[in-house]
């Protein structure tokens, strides 16, 4: 009876965070019209930033529907949290996210 507990504790907690998510992708083009970081993500994406050199990619929000992508925005959350001017940091090499990401295409 706990671990049902505590397994619902857990997922309306990530449904919490994905809301936020969601919500902060949906209103960065309203934010950020003549920032340059934001002008050219098409909507329905965002822009994360990947491993060491930080490096930029522009990806769809379907993907947080994906449990592997939901477990990289656990670490960014735990160890960047989500209050970004530009964008989501991912906490993984770049090679790492580059197969992850090839899994969903």
């Amino acid at each position: 009876m706990a671990i049902k507990k505590s397994n619902k504790v857990a997922a309306a907690s990530q449904a919490a965070s994905l809301k936020k998510i969601l919500k902060r992708c949906s209103s960065l083009g309203k934010k950020n019209q003549g920032n340059c970081y934001f002008s050219d993500v098409p909507k329905g994406h965002f822009p994360v930033y990947v491993g060491q050199q930080r490096s930029r990619y522009v990806v769809p929000i379907s993907w947080l529907a994906h449990p592997e992508f939901q477990t990289l925005l656990q670490l960014a959350e735990e160890e960047f949290g989500f209050e970004h001017d530009m964008g989501l940091t991912i906490p993984c090499d770049e090679v790492v996210f580059q197969s992850l990401i090839s899994m969903f295409s």
